[in-house]
């Protein structure tokens, strides 16, 4: 009998026993649970944090570009203007030989007029999201073309599907980075841009034929990472691929939502 009492009191304390360590077991488990659910929920919000702040950075650069756009539209181009026409009326009382001379003077101002208000066209967001990605990088190659920085190509495959404008912008000064680090880094000749169109994403292919640079050396440079974080804005997908003498090749797949 009192074996029979000594085998329940064991098996009672092991009862016991098994049944902290099942609490103990759960409430670990709940609060590595709560820990996690904490940690996921600051790392959300230093996220949010982060693409606000972006996103504020963003819209004081936009905007700053609208101010240098106006700028040039309206006073620099203004003065241009006015400076071609004085030119007209002093064409008008000189002689021959000065007039020719006086023409290619007034060639080089309206060139330079010209230049003005496609490189006012390019800074203004209005403008961009007016007339779209497409017709914008078209601008901006064309404007190479004619100051001879680079021989231009683009290729657009699929049927152009409307972006929103708000997306639309970032991946403009995506793509416009990139042309820059083109033309004052690169020593690039040409430069090819593809856009291609699928009902699922629109992927831009930009690569010049300069001297490229080793990734390795590079990951830290501030226009990527403007790059990258921009990107990552709109949900979209960018990689770089270079080599030294090999020139730079920018992907950037934007999926549509």
């Amino acid at each position: 009998m009192l074996a029979k009492e000594q085998i329940l009191l064991i098996i009672y304390f092991i009862i016991i026993i098994l049944f902290f360590v099942t609490f103990g077991i759960i409430f670990v488990i709940a609060f590595h649970k709560r820990k996690n659910k904490l940690l996921l929920e600051k790392l959300r919000a230093e996220q949010r944090f982060e693409d606000e702040l972006l996103k504020s950075k963003i819209e004081i650069q936009e905007q700053t570009l609208k101010n240098v756009s106006w700028e040039l539209h309206d006073n620099i181009g203004q003065l241009l203007s006015t400076a071609v026409m004085q030119i007209n009326i002093m064409g008008t009382s000189i002689d021959k030989n000065s007039a020719e001379s006086l023409a290619e003077v007034r060639e080089l101002v309206g060139s330079s007029l010209q230049e003005i208000r496609n490189l006012s066209k390019t800074l203004n967001r209005e403008v961009v999201q007016n007339v779209g990605i497409v017709k914008s990088i078209e601008v901006e190659l064309a404007r190479f073309e004619k100051l001879n920085f680079l021989d231009t190509k683009l290729i657009i495959e699929g049927d152009i599907i409307h972006i929103d404008p708000k997306d639309e912008i970032i991946l403009y000064r995506i793509v416009q980075e990139f042309f820059s680090n083109t033309i004052k880094h690169a020593e690039a000749s040409n430069m090819l841009v593809s856009l291609q169109y699928t009902p699922e994403s629109l992927t831009i292919i930009a690569k010049d034929d300069g001297k490229g640079y080793e990734m390795d050396y590079v990951q830290a440079n501030s226009g990527l990472i403007n790059m990258r974080s921009r990107a990552s804005l709109v949900e979209a997908e960018i990689d770089f691929k270079s080599s030294s003498g090999k020139g730079v090749e920018l992907t950037l797949v934007y999926p549509f939502h």
